[in-house]
C-alpha cells in the first residue's frame, strides 16, 4: 500500500506561493498582477500534486496491482491549470502591453463611478487621503472627462466649425 500522507515541505510551499500570489495580485501594477497570477497558479498546481498522494505505478492494468497504481486524474488537472493560466497570463500581458504604449506606465487606473464615490465620500468627511499620491489622483479626477454627463457645444469651448478634423491623405494620393 502507498503511504498518502502529504510531504509537510510541498504544503508549505504551496501555501507560500499562493500567499505571495495573492499579494502581488492586489497591487496597482499589471506586471506584479501577471507574477502574482504565475505564483497562484503554481502553488495550486503544487497541491494538486500534493492531493494526489505519493508515485507509485502506471495507472495500467496488468503491470501493477490496483493498489499500487498512481492516481492520473491529478496530473491531468495540473496540465489543464497549466494551459489555462498560460492563457490568462498572456491575456493580462497584452493588456499590461497596451497600458504601456498608451499611457507609459502599467498601472491600473480608477474609473469614472470609483472617483465619483470617492468624491462624494470626501464631501462629507468619510475618506481621509492621506497618502502621497492623492493630490495627483485628485488631479487626475478632475481632469477626467465623464463619458455619462452631456455638455453642450457652447459649453465645451468648441464650435461646430472646429470640430471638423481634416483628414491626411495617404499613400500616393496627390492634394
Amino acid at each position: 500500500m502507498i503511504d498518502m500522507s502529504p510531504a509537510l515541505i510541498l504544503v508549505l510551499t504551496a501555501g507560500v506561493l499562493v500567499g505571495c500570489g495573492v499579494y502581488l495580485l492586489l497591487e496597482r501594477s499589471l506586471s506584479r498582477i501577471v507574477i502574482g497570477l504565475i505564483l497562484i497558479s503554481n502553488g495550486v498546481n503544487v497541491m494538486f500534486l500534493v492531493m494526489g498522494g505519493r508515485a507509485g505505478g502506471p495507472p495500467l492494468y496488468g503491470t501493477t496491482d490496483v493498489e499500487d497504481m498512481s492516481d492520473p486524474l491529478p496530473q491531468a488537472m495540473v496540465l489543464t491549470a497549466i494551459v489555462i493560466s498560460l492563457g490568462l497570463c498572456a491575456f493580462v500581458l497584452a493588456m499590461a502591453y497596451r497600458s504601456w504604449q498608451l499611457h507609459g506606465h502599467d498601472e491600473v487606473q480608477d474609473d469614472l463611478e470609483d472617483r465619483r464615490v470617492a468624491d462624494r465620500l470626501a464631501k462629507i468627511g468619510v475618506l481621509d487621503r492621506a497618502d502621497e499620491g492623492a493630490a495627483d489622483l485628485d488631479l487626475e479626477a478632475a481632469e477626467a472627462r465623464d463619458e455619462t454627463e452631456e455638455t453642450p457645444p457652447e459649453e465645451s469651448g468648441h464650435s461646430e466649425a472646429s470640430s471638423a478634423v481634416e483628414t491626411p491623405s495617404r499613400g500616393g494620393d496627390a492634394p
